[in-house]
């Protein structure tokens, strides 16, 4: 062995002992020792803060009278003037035979402009509420080395989307509605609706006991829908620092969508490091666990990064 490798063997081995392996992931701080646990964490609390901040925006109302969000994800009003409409809403009124009324629509356009720019997948890591449960479950199942269980094919959930559509023109109704989890969290968490809880602790037992990020990540037609607007995002995140990566997998282990890395990462059938996919949800959780700082989050046009 040469003196330069048994150099870095040393530098690893001093940061495996410096700190524990991350969240139960093969990391062993080799490159970055002395990486604190906020850095090491930072992209996951921005998004938690997100999520925390937004369910907050939504509570002022009912609890203090000061209304700066007024309805739910599904349709809101900002300051009771500005308003917010899920795009996949506005596409299920339409198809279902309903015009929707011209504030509907301005808020349609306004969130398909925003999804369209950040990534519509952002909703996924960044507003949706279910999030949290299905990150528990991964969690939880890593800690517990749960490795049963089988996953349907990731294009379900845009046969789910097709059915969604379909059913709301057949029916001339709002079906997906009807059984949305991030609706029925949500009113459970604002109106009390407790019951509305079950469907969401069986998802939770699904992703944990079942399939690997099984919801989100094979059967949400929300987030299939979500992850057609984001093939053309603005934000993207590069593997910029490819040439350091050692292999060590943490990256695809907390991925909500780990087949999206593999051709920026392992330049599979693509020579630039911006990750394309539009399943990516721009979590963030790949440059966080990372210890040779292999990703950033940057832009499409970023000249390092094409």
């Amino acid at each position: 062995m040469s003196q330069t490798a048994a150099s870095q063997n040393d530098v690893r081995a001093a940061s495996a002992e410096a700190r524990p392996a991350f969240d139960g992931l093969g990391t062993d701080g080799g490159g970055a020792v002395g990486r604190s646990w906020l850095s090491r964490n930072r992209w996951l609390l921005y998004r938690r803060t997100s999520q925390l901040l937004i369910f907050a925006l939504f509570l002022t109302g009912p609890l203090f009278g000061v209304w700066v969000l007024k309805g739910n994800l599904s349709a809101s009003l900002l300051f009771d003037n500005v308003p917010l409409t899920d795009p996949l809403l506005m596409l299920q009124t339409m198809v279902a035979g309903h015009w929707p009324y011209a504030t509907a629509l301005t808020g349609a356009a306004i969130m398909l402009l925003f999804y369209v720019l950040a990534g519509g997948r952002v909703f996924c890591s960044w507003v949706c509420p279910v999030n949290v449960v299905t990150d528990a479950a991964a969690w939880m199942r890593r800690k517990l080395g749960i490795k049963t269980g089988r996953v349907p094919d990731a294009n379900t959930r845009y046969w789910l989307l097709g059915g969604v559509l379909l059913a709301s023109a057949l029916s001339g109704a709002l079906v997906w509605e009807w059984v949305n989890p991030v609706s029925l969290l949500h009113r459970a968490l604002i109106f009390s609706l407790w019951a509305s809880l079950w469907p969401i602790a069986g998802l939770f037992l699904y992703d944990l006991l079942v399939a690997s990020r099984g919801w989100c990540g094979h059967l949400c037609p929300v987030g299939a829908f979500y992850g057609l607007l984001g093939r053309t995002a603005l934000v993207r995140i590069s593997a910029a620092q490819r040439s350091a990566c050692d292999d060590c997998m943490d990256c695809f282990t907390v991925c909500p969508e780990p087949q999206v890395i593999r051709p920026a990462l392992k330049k599979d059938g693509q020579t630039h490091p911006l990750i394309l996919s539009g399943e990516c949800t721009n979590c963030g959780r790949c440059i966080d666990v990372c210890d040779r700082l292999v990703f950033k989050m940057t832009h499409r046009f970023d000249p390092r990064s094409v």
